[in-house]
């Protein structure tokens, strides 16, 4: 018994020791401001597996990577709203028909 209080204590130290360091998946990769038609905006900020938009209608959201044949997509759960980037472009499609809203994105230099 006192040989597991003393590991328990050891455990505890050790863990206080560590340094407080973000884990890669919170760690920017990228960021882009797309300027698109009908002078829309999409500011991104790029991560390992997800993108935080900020869009010039107001929104803002997090999305998670999903699969895509070429380029990035993003999309959230039921794919109701989907960002798509490839390169210097992009656009966002919305809704169950997937209406283009924000198109003809390209990276504002």
């Amino acid at each position: 018994m006192k040989n597991h209080a003393v590991l328990l204590r050891l455990a505890v130290f050790c863990l206080a020791a560590l340094p407080a360091t973000p884990s890669l998946a919170e760690t920017p990769v990228a960021k882009a401001t797309f300027k698109c038609q009908a002078e829309r905006t999409i500011e991104a900020t790029f991560y390992a597996d997800s993108v935080d938009l900020k869009l010039s209608d107001g929104r803002a959201m997090k999305l998670p990577q999903t699969i895509s044949g070429s380029g990035a997509r993003y999309a959230n759960e039921d794919e109701s709203f989907v960002f798509w980037n490839k390169g210097d472009s992009a656009f966002v499609t919305e809704g169950p028909d997937g209406t283009m809203t924000f198109k003809d994105c390209v990276v504002e230099k």
